[in-house]
């Protein structure tokens, strides 16, 4: 077993998370589910992280989902405490104040689906698979699944994978809008920290005030969606980026975003 479960490297103003159990396929337990809980909330308020990338240990698995060995010894009520934790962590995940990149290595099955459905932008492996499988184990998904994937790729689509508990691959996953782009296995970790650093040129209030209007404007009418596009711009104009911005413009060089 890895002395940690959970790898994190800050360069360049790119967290890039590791689960680092690939012995069992970086399936969560408890204290992975804790271990990443901690990382999230210290990245939140850390401001010399910009975008997070999320990523598995080793070329076979991104996650597995719940470690199963683990959840035959859970009481009925640490299971539901297990599904409690992961759920809230996914929310925490989808709602970061920074961008999050899930680069997906390999196998992602039931909460592993999950959680790169709570991430901003998916890049996959060309060897990776994807599938909410929880009604095989005569489940459902219980980590946002059913919320976030009809919202994704359609509810047809949805109800489809999640009803017969399909695994798509790769290119099938591109096809359903379930992943931005897939990539050969050697270079993802490239193009996740490429698309990354392409996020870090942008300003850092922006781009957070930009997440949120998305994110809360898709859950609303579109007149309120507006209405929060408009109160999000506001929050952008006084600040001394959106000035750097037009300055560096005009003197035709790359802009120094301070996120003040």
């Amino acid at each position: 077993m890895p002395d940690k479960v959970l790898l994190t490297e800050i360069q360049d103003q790119i967290a890039v998370l590791t689960l680092n159990r690939p012995d069992v396929m970086n399936s969560f337990n408890f204290e992975l589910l804790y271990a990443l809980r901690e990382a999230v909330d210290n990245i939140r308020f850390n401001p010399d992280v910009r975008v997070v990338v999320i990523t598995g240990s080793g070329n076979k698995a991104f996650c597995s989902g719940a470690d199963l060995k683990e959840r035959i010894t859970l009481t009925p009520q640490e299971v539901k405490k297990f599904i409690y934790t992961i759920r809230n962590l996914f929310t925490n995940i989808e709602y970061l104040n920074k961008p999050v990149i899930a680069a997906i290595n390999g196998v992602a099955l039931g909460g592993g689906t999950e959680l790169l459905l709570a991430c901003d932008i998916r890049i996959a492996s060309s060897a990776a698979t994807l599938g909410l499988t929880e009604t095989r184990l005569a489940i459902i998904p219980g980590a946002g699944g059913t919320q976030r994937l009809p919202r994704l790729i359609g509810a047809g689509k949805a109800k489809e994978l999640i009803f017969t508990g399909r695994r798509v691959d790769a290119k099938e996953a591109l096809e359903i809008n379930l992943v931005n782009k897939i990539c050969e296995p050697e270079s993802l970790m490239d193009e996740a920290k490429t698309m990354a650093a392409m996020i870090c040129e942008c300003g850092p209030i922006a781009i957070e005030q930009a997440k949120y209007a998305i994110n809360a404007g898709l859950e609303t009418d579109l007149h309120t969606g507006l209405a929060i596009e408009s109160n999000a711009y506001w929050i952008t104009i006084p600040t001394e980026d959106r000035l750097e911005g037009l300055t560096a413009f005009r003197e035709k060089r790359k802009p120094v975003y301070k996120g003040k």
